[in-house]
């Protein structure tokens, strides 16, 4: 099978394509960036996993007329597009994604009516960690550790927020009024807590 990798450059494309490469089922055919990327860096790095002249475009399009599916860890806005071009070309989209908002969910569900999307395992920890929260009244305590590399912009990761999404649901709160990031002084009943860490080269970490 012929498989794209979106945001091919990044650290978990990067890990994808090891993934690619170690599985004699799959062969790399296409990878996907963001405008602006540096082709000749891009090769080079490329090169150290075994690949020489790899194509990489920008345009979703282009990448899944090389590919039978594409795997995607990359971010909502970008991960719609991809499933978009996948919709058009009938492909298999391979979804890690996480973070998006209802009105996101809502167009991947659209986009999911003509191509096979499949989205993340966390998922189903999602629905577990709501049915947890059901279960386990507010004299439980919450907390979420995550931990990625130190190149990560956002933080808590949009997995961790999803997770704590999930809890809140679970005890019919908004998360809004529950999260706590800042863990000077003393706990309330009901927190739901986030604790961040960044350093190395993590790929992510989720507790």
């Amino acid at each position: 099978m012929k498989i794209a990798v979106a945001g091919c450059l990044g650290r978990m494309g990067m890990t994808l394509i090891e993934a690619v490469q170690a599985d004699e089922r799959f062969v790399l055919s296409a990878g996907s960036e963001r405008p602006g990327y540096n082709e000749t860096e891009a090769q080079t790095q490329l090169a150290a996993f075994g690949y020489c002249n790899l194509f990489i475009t920008t345009d979703p399009e282009e990448m899944l007329k090389k590919a039978d599916a594409v795997l995607d860890f990359t971010a909502p806005d970008a991960t719609l597009a991809v499933a978009e071009a996948a919709a058009k070309a009938g492909a298999i989209h391979i979804i890690g994604t996480t973070g998006f908002s209802a009105a996101q969910m809502e167009k991947l569900k659209t986009f999911g009516k003509k191509a096979r999307i499949v989205q993340s395992g966390i998922n189903l920890l999602e629905n577990l960690v709501t049915q947890a929260a059901k279960l386990l009244d507010d004299s439980y305590d919450i907390e979420i550790f995550e931990m990625h590399h130190r190149y990560k912009k956002d933080a808590p990761s949009g997995t961790a927020l999803m997770l704590g999404q999930a809890a809140a649901k679970g005890r019919g709160v908004s998360l809004a009024d529950k999260k706590v990031i800042d863990r000077n002084g003393e706990r309330k009943r009901g927190d739901i807590g986030f604790t961040v860490a960044r350093g190395g080269d993590v790929v992510g970490i989720h507790h």
